[in-house]
């Protein structure tokens, strides 16, 4: 077990210079809860411009409620939501997410987004296609309860940094562990920093030929020094 003292400093000067790299990020993309709770159900194995196409399309359309969404074919639905691809699934999940609500607390997303933190976010993930990433995103963006999001970018640089959780094969759950146990689960601190971790995965820290030279945590980046040495 990692010093707690120590790793709460880690993360918060990881925080700062991240937030000092690209100040603040105003997420989530979205006008109301439902907005962000569609969005982050279409924008599965997606990037973000695909989800606005689907968006605009289903506003255009009029299927802009829990109840037009119930009441659509799901042929139809699928059609709307095309650009975010995997679209029959995708419509498939927005319909289960629906009819959840309507049928448990008839149709109330205020209701149901005010359970407690817990019990909130097992019953996202009893919901078919709500993963736990889709559900932290629900958790944190729509419900406004601090639960870390942990993504593809976070596990990225976190690999990098050396802050991979010690664990044989660690599991989403594992990288999350390392946030909620030594940094403050406060709202706005989860949401800005999840915001930021994808800002600079996109940017900097990319998949392929990350911008070593250029980047904010290069001295506290384990893959960072071994590429600017040449190993």
């Amino acid at each position: 077990m990692p010093d707690p003292r120590s790793m709460s400093v880690k993360l918060m000067d990881i925080y700062d210079r991240l937030y000092t790299a690209y100040g603040p990020q105003y997420w989530w993309p979205g006008d109301s809860k439902f907005e962000v709770i569609v969005g982050a159900i279409l924008t599965q194995s997606t990037a973000w411009t695909n989800v606005e196409m689907a968006v605009a399309n289903m506003k255009l359309a009029g299927c802009w409620s829990l109840e037009s969404i119930i009441n659509i074919p799901e042929e139809e639905l699928a059609l709307l939501v095309r650009s975010s691809g995997y679209f029959n699934a995708k419509a498939r999940k927005l319909k289960a997410f629906a009819d959840h609500v309507a049928t448990h607390y008839q149709g109330d997303l205020n209701l149901f987004l005010s359970k407690s933190p817990t019990l909130l976010r097992d019953e996202l993930l009893s919901i078919h296609g709500i993963g736990e990433e889709t559900a932290d995103d629900i958790m944190v963006y729509a419900a406004g309860q601090p639960s870390f999001v942990i993504d593809t970018y976070t596990r990225r640089i976190m690999d990098r940094i050396g802050m991979t959780p010690n664990a044989v094969r660690p599991r989403y759950a594992d990288y999350q562990a390392v946030f909620h146990s030594f940094i403050p689960q406060q709202i706005q601190l989860y949401n800005e920093f999840h915001a930021l971790w994808d800002r600079h995965g996109k940017d900097v820290c990319t998949k392929m030929d990350p911008s070593c030279k250029t980047c904010c945590l290069l001295d506290v980046c384990s893959a960072g020094k071994r590429i600017m040495c040449g190993f």
